[in-house]
């Protein structure tokens, strides 16, 4: 399993890129998103999601950790592929993609050329809860995480605050520390709310 590849941009477009390592050219398929951050650079690093068949071997290149995180969590929904999820990324920058996610927002999930509505639904079902909305970047929760965030967002909702500020403001909070206790995320977020 190839983690991340680092060299020379030898050749990129929109769609590709071909990465000099020692001799060697990878070419990865990449979306708008990682395009727009490497286009200027002469050497670039990025990280790797292999899809291997009988047929082929395709390479897809990232930017970042989170926006090769989201591609892996949508080519896992089921109607979803690896080329859908790049069309996806390419349409709608990853930090927005994250917050129109968790807030069901079906509409602009269609807006991209070849999704569908039950595509967006599937989208949307699948990842909202695996998502957690906390600004621009993307934060994929551990169980144990995603329990804790869910209770103290419960507790503010309950408390009469409304859920998408809610959501904003404990993303902060676990952005800042993970391993934040229900209370403390609760009285932390009654200041900032």
């Amino acid at each position: 399993m190839i983690d991340y590849i680092a060299g020379t941009l030898a050749e990129i477009t929109p769609t590709y890129t071909v990465l000099d390592n020692h001799g060697i050219g990878y070419r990865l398929n990449i979306s708008l998103a990682t395009f727009d951050k490497i286009q200027s650079q002469r050497d670039a690093k990025l990280y790797v999601h292999e899809i291997i068949r009988e047929d082929t071997h395709d390479l897809y290149g990232f930017a970042t950790c989170e926006e090769r995180e989201l591609f892996q969590q949508m080519i896992a929904v089921s109607g979803v592929g690896a080329n859908s999820a790049r069309l996806i990324l390419s349409s709608i920058p990853p930090g927005e993609l994250e917050s129109v996610i968790a807030n069901g927002d079906e509409k602009r999930l269609k807006s991209v050329k070849g999704i569908g509505a039950k595509t967006a639904q599937r989208i949307i079902v699948d990842l909202r809860d695996k998502i957690k909305c906390t600004g621009d970047t993307l934060l994929v929760q551990s169980a144990a995480q995603s329990e804790t965030f869910d209770e103290a967002l419960a507790a503010l909702v309950m408390l009469g605050f409304p859920k998408p500020a809610s959501q904003k403001v404990l993303g902060k909070l676990f952005k800042e520390d993970s391993a934040i206790k229900v209370e403390a995320a609760i009285k932390k977020a009654l200041t900032m709310l």
